[in-house]
């Protein structure tokens, strides 16, 4: 991929080895000779590996919250806490006895795994109740051998479920409730149940008792395989940043434990835009901010504080929400709350602070998600915060002028692109010609290859010349995508559509055979340079 450039200035190492680069990629495209179709926790540990072997020292996940079957989507979880079991990797639970794997998947489970190993997207369908069932027999053998006996490795896991209780008791009940009632929604279930009378519920906890332990099980798994992997990768020098969805889904555990904190009756979603000409509805619950005041943004406060636990960093999802919600209560016309500009002014100056001081009090560091249509008032909160906000390489522009990045601010995280967005393969070909003579003009970096009679095309030597102007970029952080890395063109996510082709993205081999692919590590060679050219 070399080719002769116009020579951006490099930059020097900053001191404080604050200019990090790094690669986005949701767990679940991770690939692993030894993962089940999808990726899992102890991945990260192998990719984190091959980010930092090639100057990269910042990895990002999507959101990992448990999700309900036939749900897809990260930012529709049953939980801001627990994560999905689907994530826990079966080869290191002590429970599963390894000569009894065949028989526990099943008739013809062998051969379900095999596909969805070699599945181009996930196989969620496959995936879920695969893992569910050798995960169901491990916590069995768990009973039997550990708990019944009140082994150390018993006192662990009650432990585990004694500090976590806020939520964890009331989640696992959530989880055996929904199994009770056929797998549906909280709102259906009986009066007692749904409105949390204590007294049912009392009964239902005794009646569900192994179910529920069950529930704290798996995460006790997951927790205790995260943690293991945080510290490995900590270990190499690369920090891990995840992502904080700005609400849950309305079936979840949160809602139903928590349902005076949120408009259940209402629907959150974007107004009109350029995008979308007739707004955006969610199907996700807002929030009751004048409850939320109540508990001083309690629950807030504890999504960040254990988005802390769990990452050195995390970028904070629909900023602009915090500030104002664009909100549409049953039988009513769509509407901001709040609705006048000094209370969202004051609104989101409360619910950020409340963000970075949780976060802050976990050692984590936040990054806001501020894409889209977003007030003057939001990007001089963010200042005044000094809270990093989105640089995007080819929404940074003023009319049709292209900014240069070298001159972002410090204060800010450069990209490509997000999970939503096309890939940069997509983007530069499907760029209208005016649009892409004012890129190959306005981006020093770019005119290097301006005079290519094939510059329409996205060949490795534009690509190269991309990624040199955003690891040039002035922004302290630089965040791709996978693909973006890669040069290749699958997307993750088609905002307003539904699908079997969003949220499914896999990596296109193992992270064991990319190390062999030629063109791959031709790839992540340019990275490393750049990385270590621009001092981060």
């Amino acid at each position: 991929m070399g080719l002769p450039m116009v020579e951006s200035p490099s930059r020097p190492p900053s001191p404080s080895g604050s200019r990090l680069a790094g690669v986005l990629v949701p767990l679940f495209s991770l690939r692993t000779s030894r993962s089940y179709g999808i990726g899992e926790i102890p991945d990260l540990v192998d990719f984190a590996r091959l980010c930092r072997e090639h100057g990269q020292r910042l990895v990002q996940v999507l959101p990992i919250g448990e999700l309900s079957d036939g749900e897809a989507s990260p930012y529709s979880s049953s939980s801001s806490f627990a994560i999905d079991p689907m994530y826990i990797s079966i080869d290191a639970v002590e429970d599963v006895a390894r000569e009894d794997l065949s028989a526990l998947l099943g008739d013809g489970g062998e051969a379900a795994l095999a596909r969805a190993r070699a599945a181009k997207d996930v196989d969620y369908g496959t995936v879920r109740p695969l893992k569910r069932r050798v995960l169901r027999a491990a916590f069995e053998r768990f009973l039997a051998t550990e708990w019944a006996q009140q082994t150390s490795r018993a006192r662990e896991l009650k432990a585990f479920a004694e500090r976590h209780a806020d939520w964890l008791s009331d989640y696992a009940l959530y989880r055996a409730l929904k199994s009770r009632f056929g797998g549906t929604w909280w709102p259906v279930w009986p009066e007692g149940v749904k409105r949390r009378d204590p007294q049912v519920l009392s009964r239902h906890a005794r009646e569900l008792e192994t179910m529920v332990l069950e529930q704290v099980y798996l995460q006790w798994l997951a927790s205790q395989q995260w943690a293991a992997m945080r510290r490995e990768v900590n270990g190499m020098g690369v920090q891990l940043m995840g992502d904080l969805p700005f609400v849950v889904g309305v079936d979840s555990g949160d809602v139903w434990s928590r349902a005076r904190d949120f408009l259940v009756d209402a629907d959150l979603g974007a107004p009109p835009d350029a995008f979308s000409p007739e707004g955006q509805q969610w199907g996700l619950p807002p929030y009751d901010l004048d409850e939320m005041d109540r508990s001083d943004l309690a629950w807030l406060r504890e999504r960040a504080t254990e988005m802390g636990r769990l990452y050195d960093a995390f970028r904070v999802d629909h900023l602009v929400g915090y500030y104002r919600m664009w909100v549409k209560p049953k039988g009513e016309p769509a509407r901001f709350i709040p609705a006048e500009h000094a209370q969202q002014v004051a609104r989101g100056d409360k619910l950020v602070s409340a963000l970075i001081s949780a976060a802050a009090s976990a050692g984590a560091r936040v990054v806001a998600e501020d894409l889209g249509v977003i007030p003057d008032f939001v990007r001089a909160s963010l200042a005044k915060h000094q809270l990093p906000g989105y640089r995007v390489l080819f929404w940074e522009r003023d009319g049709d002028v292209f900014r240069d990045p070298a001159r972002w601010p410090a204060v800010s995280l450069a990209t490509s692109g997000t999970h939503d967005t096309d890939p940069l393969a997509i983007w530069w070909e499907s760029m209208g010609f005016d649009e892409r003579r004012h890129a190959l003009q306005d981006i020093p970096a770019l005119r290097a290859v301006a005079p290519r009679r094939d510059v329409d095309k996205f060949t490795p030597e534009v690509h190269e010349a991309i990624l040199e102007a955003l690891y040039g970029a002035g922004s302290d952080w630089l965040l791709l995508p996978i693909q973006d890395v890669l040069g290749t063109r699958e997307r993750v996510n088609t905002p307003a559509t539904v699908g079997a082709g969003n949220w499914s993205y896999r990596l296109p081999t193992t992270i064991e055979e990319l190390r062999k692919d030629e063109r791959a590590m031709r790839s992540f060679a340019v990275v490393r340079r750049l990385a270590q050219k621009h001092g981060r």
